[in-house]
């Protein structure tokens, strides 16, 4: 089986929504240019996650679904599947989620958040139910942040279902006087990383995790293979698209498929 190459945008919080869009087309742009199928973006990256500390506008539809439609375009110009990291209101409940547009620009589908982080609650609503996508040769699912990290079922469940790998989409910025990582999954680091490596290797698929640019982020993105080692990794708070190919023949799913209870 072929390889295929994924790309990461590992990019800068966005000042307003509209930037926003327009550094998402160009990452979609410059993605295609540098030869990968696929493009994951980081949560919510439309129009930017409602921290706390963050002047997000109120939920607007009518932006969104612009901002949809030419994201939509550029990956029909640019023939490759965008994994959106954004938000959409379903009647008066706003979900965090990931929309994913295949290379013909058709909207095929969301990933809804469906495990919150506490601090989320009076942020968004919950989703319900997972799903797997395909890009060509490529089958994936979405874990979108704190439910990739802390909650394993939320990766085997599409690992047991032929994901070959499983995009990470999250928002993780520096606390004050938190450790400032220079390598992945250090030890004096929170636990965040090495649980990537471990969502790979007890499933036996890739993890493809993508976190803002961000001065002290403790997290980056990175790549781990379907053995638990790292692929490759985004330096610190640098923006810029992280690019690898994934041997898609080794990411079996076995240890995933082979878990009876979960």
């Amino acid at each position: 089986m072929a390889s295929f190459r994924i790309a990461l945008a590992n990019l800068s919080f966005p000042a307003t929504p509209g930037q926003s869009v327009a550094l998402a087309k160009e990452a979609v742009a410059q993605a295609a240019f540098l030869g990968a199928g696929a493009i994951c973006f980081p949560e919510c990256y439309v129009p930017g996650y409602r921290a706390l500390d963050r002047a997000v506008p109120p939920p607007d539809p009518a932006f969104l679904d612009h901002a949809h439609a030419t994201l939509a375009r550029a990956a029909a110009r640019g023939k490759l599947t965008v994994i959106l990291g954004t938000e959409r209101l379903v009647q008066t409940a706003l979900h965090a989620t990931a929309l994913v547009i295949d290379p013909d620009g058709r909207l095929v589908g969301f990933q809804d958040k469906v495990q919150l982080d506490p601090s989320e609650d009076a942020l968004y609503a919950p989703g319900t139910g997972r799903h797997i996508f395909h890009s060509g040769p490529l089958t994936f699912g979405i874990a979108i942040c704190h439910e990739g990290w802390r909650y394993p079922e939320t990766v085997r469940w599409a690992a047991r279902r032929g994901a070959h790998v499983v995009f990470h989409p999250h928002f993780h910025e520096a606390e004050p006087g938190s450790f400032q990582p220079t390598t992945f999954a250090h030890p004096d680091n929170s636990f965040h990383e090495k649980a990537a490596l471990c969502r790979a290797a007890e499933n036996t698929c890739y993890f493809a995790t993508v976190n803002y640019a961000s001065s002290g982020s403790p997290t980056t993105s990175a790549v781990v293979d379907p053995n638990g080692q790292l692929l490759a990794y985004q330096p610190y708070g640098q923006p810029g698209l992280l690019l690898a190919d994934l041997e898609l023949s080794i990411a079996t799913g076995l240890l995933a498929r082979r878990c009876k209870v979960y």
